[in-house]
């Protein structure tokens, strides 16, 4: 059975962190009420002490327990055997906004008294954090459903106005008597008419304004216009704009154009107040996935608000109880009282929020089919099957077997000998290197699932992963195992069939049949081997490359960081498209790598991962205007010009370039060592109770942090091989490098669990627990 820490500390949601019971150290006061009553071994029948003073101080209580139940408000019974009353006060915030907070009054004598008291007081200080966090956020889904109830609301309106539909639905969800329409208006460009836009006449104008939305230059704006001489009516057209939000590069390049137009426009814009505009079903489509996003995020957020409530709960009781062992007194039953009947237990408008965003749902996004709604609602994760780890062993005795056959063939043909291996190496090395690298760092982040998922790190939620397709780690294994079983399958009939004397114009071409293979089934569109694990793969690789045109998210700075330590097996592919682009597996002529333009691709694949990672520092320092992001896009600058130099050097062995690559790579060693401990671990805190480490560990053996630091260092100074120089033939040039290349594979699966625990335990990234979607119709004012 898992015990209550380790599911508390499993489900904590980092942003939220701090608001939760903090039952760790209510537990230590419990551990020290213990410790002091173990140290007075022998009481008196009431529980006295040794002191002279405690019958003093145990008739002082029992009158003001007695005192307590003549005054009473509430005229309840109070029996002698109360040992403690839990008081509910008011006070007003900076605000003037009323604060309901509890205390709590000892009205028996504890042994331990002083330990009790600051147990209660600390118990206390909790339960109004939990309840005064709890009311804000309530507060704050309360309005956000509000606000969706508008928004759909217009959305439905216009909607009809659209469909020529003049008839009007009620409001969404139940709305504050002091709530009104909101006057909407699109951020957008205005939309000229065009296929699909509605010309929207002062007749259905009129109708809409009945309806609670404004619109300039309407003919009751101008009525209310107060003095101003009446003009002729012309012809009105609705001045509307749509936010959509610059996430995809479209919206992007789109808001950076309707900046600049409209700063050249402006002017021409404020003369002309009558022209025209038109409402775009596009626009309006564009605007429904908005809400509907929103609505899906409003349940999330509410689920997880439900969630904190619970679990909150459940801490109480859990340390109530062990109060109640310890000290020998029935105080959990008064005091649990006071918490159930406290705002985040008793308050039920969470509850009826969920159940009127389910309606919402069905109603208009789901065509009334509930069990529709609940799959965008409540994604539900599927169970483990037996079978995936039966063909995960399969295929890891199958790999194993083929591996050793293929180890003692290719030691029999000579294949890794100077004098034949070198055309093996040209034609098969850069192709199976691939596929071994993809294994080896799926296999890592295989690995990295379990340990999270074994120290309780909520891996799929800090991800944004969906619980029904979300990968898991034996998933991982089976296609890791999968991959290298085909490759090692497909290098041992290589071998075979050049053994056999075959042509090697044929056989030469498996390597590229097996890799046509794998980007087919990358894209295959149909419904099997991980479909949504694929098509989530080729989405974040979309957002990386397109950086910084795409919003940056934690899975898609993750998937870059993990490219960073990829690029020799870019390199590789590289190597793959000119030889068989070249068609040298037809003449076995390798002169495509001598081409200047070889040469110069290189440098391009070396710097796009850290390209695309500073671009996305970039990016989130445009949206966040945090000015960490410009130091981390620093650091991959800095990467970038090291990885440069030593392109550069390998062509131009000189001293000067000796020392450029030396003090480049050193400067940018140095960068990424400390932003590795200090920023993405969170480690080499001096003033941390773990020396030299952070307060919180998902570890218990800290010596673990201290190899790993020592281990990262070691991984990140691989780089002087490459300046050393440590060849003696070309087969063992390749091995050599492939085995670098694995190494830094190998120090990123490392830094991959680091970096999610400290995500999880100090929401390192910033990323909020429930994502504030924009909405698209813009309040604004009516002039």
């Amino acid at each position: 059975m898992v015990k209550f820490s380790k599911e508390l500390e499993a489900q904590l949601i980092p942003e939220w962190k701090d608001a939760f019971v903090n039952y760790w150290q209510l537990k230590k006061h419990i551990k020290k009420i213990k410790l002091a009553r173990n140290k007075r071994p022998t009481q008196l029948n009431h529980g006295f002490g040794r002191s002279i003073v405690d019958p003093i101080r145990f008739i002082a209580m029992k009158l003001l327990s007695t005192k307590l139940f003549f005054s009473s408000n509430n005229n309840t019974n109070t029996d002698d055997d109360e040992t403690v009353k839990v008081r509910s006060k008011s006070t007003e915030d900076a605000s003037d906004h009323e604060v309901e907070f509890y205390q709590t009054e000892l009205l028996q004598l504890f042994s331990e008294e002083d330990e009790v008291r600051v147990f209660f007081e600390r118990l206390d200080e909790e339960l109004n954090k939990v309840n005064q966090f709890y009311k804000t956020k309530e507060s704050e889904f309360l309005e956000r459903g509000e606000a969706l109830n508008d928004q759909l609301q217009t959305l439905m309106d216009l909607k009809q106005i659209l469909d020529g539909n003049r008839r009007w639905k009620p409001n969404i969800l139940p709305r504050s008597s002091s709530s009104s329409r909101r006057n909407s208006g699109f951020s957008d460009s205005p939309l000229g008419l065009n296929d699909g836009s509605t010309e929207i006449s002062d007749e259905i104008i009129a109708a809409f304004e009945r309806n609670g939305v404004k619109f300039m230059n309407s003919p009751a704006a101008a009525a209310a216009g107060g003095g101003a001489k009446r003009k002729k009516v012309e012809k009105r057209k609705a001045a509307m704009r749509i936010d959509i939000p610059a996430t995809t590069p479209t919206s992007a390049i789109s808001a950076v154009t309707s900046m600049l137009w409209e700063d050249l426009i402006s002017n021409s814009t404020k003369q002309d107040s009558t022209a025209g505009h038109s409402i775009n079903r596009k626009k309006i489509q564009c605007a429904e996935k908005m809400i509907r996003t929103a609505f899906v995020e409003l349940y999330r957020g509410l689920g997880l608000l439900k969630t904190y409530s619970s679990l909150n709960m459940v801490a109480f009781t859990k340390i109530l109880k062990k109060f109640d062992k310890v000290s020998k007194q029935e105080a959990s039953a008064r005091y649990l009282k006071a918490v159930k009947r406290s705002h985040f237990i008793s308050s039920d408008k969470v509850v009826r929020l969920m159940d009127e965003v389910e309606s919402i749902f069905t109603q208009h996004f789901a065509n009334n089919d509930r069990k529709r709604a609940m799959k965008f609602l409540r994604p539900r994760q599927h169970k483990d099957s037996h079978l995936v780890t039966f063909f995960s062993g399969l295929f890891t005795g199958c790999f194993v077997s083929l591996f050793g056959i293929y180890i003692i063939l290719a030691h029999l043909c000579g294949i890794f000998s100077a004098t034949t291996g070198t055309a093996y190496m040209e034609t098969v090395y850069p192709v199976f290197s691939v596929f071994a690298l993809l294994s080896l760092h799926m296999f890592l982040y295989g690995c990295n699932m379990m340990m999270w998922k074994n120290t309780r790190i909520n891996y799929n939620f800090i991800f944004e992963f969906a619980p029904n397709t979300a990968l898991k780690y034996r998933d991982a294994f089976l296609i890791c195992t999968t991959l290298m079983t085909c490759i090692v399958g497909a290098l041992l009939i290589h071998l075979l069939l050049t053994a056999a004397a075959i042509s090697p114009s044929h056989v030469d071409t498996i390597p590229g049949f097996l890799l046509l293979i794998f980007i087919a089934l990358l894209i295959c569109p149909f419904d099997i081997f991980y479909r949504p694990t694929r098509y989530c793969f080729l989405r974040i690789m979309r957002n990386i490359i397109c950086s910084p045109l795409y919003k940056v998210l934690m899975v898609d700075f993750f998937m870059a960081d993990q490219l960073t330590s990829q690029i020799p097996l870019l390199r590789h592919l590289e190597s793959t498209a000119c030889y068989f682009l070249a068609e040298s597996f037809k003449t076995r002529q390798y002169t495509c790598k001598n081409g200047s333009l070889y040469r110069q691709f290189a440098y391009v694949i070396s710097f796009s991962p850290y390209y695309w990672r500073a671009m996305q520092c970039a990016r989130r320092w445009f949206d966040e205007s945090d000015p960490n992001h410009l130091a981390n896009m620093g650091k991959y600058v800095s990467a970038m010009v090291a990885a440069g130099a030593r392109l550069t050097y390998a062509t131009q062995s000189n001293s000067l370039w000796f020392g450029v690559v030396l003090v480049t790579s050193i400067v940018a060693t140095v960068y990424q060592l400390y932003w590795d401990f200090v920023k993405d671990w969170g480690l080499l805190n001096p003033n941390s109770k773990n020396p030299w480490l952070r307060d919180d560990l998902m570890l218990k053996n800290k010596s673990f942090y201290y190899i790993s630091i020592a281990l990262n260092v070691v991984l990140r100074v691989a780089w002087i091989e490459s300046i050393t120089r440590f060849r003696i033939n070309q087969v063992q040039t390749h091995l050599l490098d492939f085995f670098l290349a694995s190494l830094e594979v190998i120090r990123r699966g490392h830094w991959n669990f680091y970096r999610l625990e400290n995500e999880h335990l100090n929401n390192a990234g910033k990323f909020r627990a429930v994502k504030t979607v924009p909405l698209p119709f813009r309040e604004m004012d009516s002039d």
